[in-house]
């Protein structure tokens, strides 16, 4: 007996099995999708090479601040115009070795010349009246001294001829009354020597006083007189100092007046560093700090010697007195870079200074995670810094590996893979 196939019922469980296989396969994407979702991003990669990657270490770290200035002479001086005067003539030109009195540019100054003149005349002028003064008191000091000579003689006669009447007297040979009035004379003149006496002490003593007016006149005069003597004579300007020129700030046909600066002499042999250092590096810095200066010819020590007391621009100004001889080459304004050592930590963890990131701060950093190839970001404190170096007081252990370089184009991602 031969079975006669039922085309309905084929069909229809070809139809149940797709509308099966079609679930099946929709729940299937279903369940791939939200696996895939659950997945987390895949970890950018950045290269190696391209980063700096340093060690976490324990042990004695050096706090050090850096900045960078000139060499500058200890030994400065400004030379000024005394006096208003044209510029005639430079005579040496910056470079110069000078030394006490060596002229390094004339001026010149009509006016002053002629004042030169005529405080000369006043000066002879009072000279002269004080001569013509000194003569007058002195004759009559003669005068005077003559007439107390003339006194005194007629003073000794007369005590003379009263002794001789004293004796006559004895002898009765005269009367008492001439005796008297041989008396009368002696006492007489004896007065009126005592009083020219006194006159002529007068006369003496008077002569000082008398002449102090002209005296006081001459020295006035003489003053003024040496004044513009000097004046004129510092129409040649000179050096004060042993060094060399650095600056002459005018030229020839320059009109000065009192007081302008026209030339700087400096010691080239004794220089000191003068730094800047940020602001925010200064607060540990001390006098006396031990420093060092690199003058790219050879680093010379030296320690702090003055601190600014106030910042211009951010920084903040520190002179280096330079302990040791200086190199070859070494010059006033030559470029130098200065380090100072604040202190020595003895048994700290550090690492190398990251791209951001202040002492006594927090900062993200990525820390590799064994040999994966990864990194991971970690929360780092920190402490006290040094130039290229930073106290690590938590989130790292000695032995940590971390990126140092600037990693804010992964700030989205706290995983990174290192090619």
């Amino acid at each position: 007996m031969v079975d006669i196939a039922r085309p309905a019922s084929v069909a229809k469980k070809k139809k149940i099995r797709r509308i099966i296989f079609a679930t099946l396969s929709i729940l299937a994407i279903g369940g791939i999708t939200y696996a895939v979702s659950r997945l987390k991003p895949a970890a950018p990669s950045v290269d190696r090479a391209a980063v700096w990657v340093d060690t976490v270490k324990r042990g004695p770290m050096l706090r050090l601040v850096r900045g960078s200035g000139t060499l500058v002479p200890e030994e400065i001086r400004w030379i000024p115009a005394r006096t208003s005067g044209r510029v005639e003539r430079i005579v040496l030109r910056p470079g110069a070795i000078v030394t006490p009195g060596t002229v390094i540019l004339e001026l010149s100054n009509p006016e002053l010349q002629q004042q030169v003149k005529e405080a000369e005349l006043a000066f002879q002028s009072a000279q002269a009246s004080f001569q013509n003064r000194k003569t007058e008191l002195e004759s009559s000091l003669l005068s005077q001294q003559a007439s107390v000579a003339g006194v005194k003689s007629q003073y000794e006669d007369a005590a003379l001829q009263l002794e001789l009447q004293e004796k006559l007297l004895k002898d009765g040979l005269v009367p008492e009354i001439q005796v008297k009035q041989f008396r009368s004379r002696e006492a007489e003149l004896k007065n009126r020597l005592k009083i020219e006496e006194q006159r002529l002490d007068m006369a003496r003593q008077g002569i000082k006083s008398q002449l102090a007016p002209q005296e006081a006149q001459v020295d006035q005069a003489r003053a003024t007189y040496g004044l513009r003597v000097q004046q004129l004579d510092e129409l040649h300007v000179r050096s004060a100092m042993d060094g060399v020129l650095q600056q002459v700030p005018v030229e020839v046909g320059a009109q000065v007046g009192p007081g302008t600066n026209l030339a700087r002499v400096a010691n080239p042999t004794k220089l000191k560093a003068e730094v800047r250092i940020a602001e925010t590096q200064t607060k540990d810095i001390r006098i006396g700090q031990q420093a060092e200066v690199d003058t790219r010819n050879g680093i010379i020590k030296g320690r702090v010697s003055r601190i600014d007391p106030s910042a211009t621009g951010g920084t903040v100004g520190v002179d280096i007195t330079l302990e040791e001889a200086l190199p070859a080459g070494a010059r006033p304004d030559l470029s130098v870079d200065g380090t100072i050592t604040l202190e020595k930590l003895d048994d700290v963890v550090y690492v190398g200074r990251p791209a951001f990131g202040q002492e006594h701060g927090k900062v993200t950093l990525f820390k590799l995670i064994g040999t994966t190839g990864e990194a991971q970001r970690v929360q780092v404190t920190l402490g006290r810094s040094s130039v290229n170096q930073i106290e690590i007081v938590e989130g790292l252990q000695p032995g940590d590996q971390v990126i140092l370089s600037d990693m804010s184009a992964q700030d989205a991602y706290d995983r990174i893979r290192l090619n």
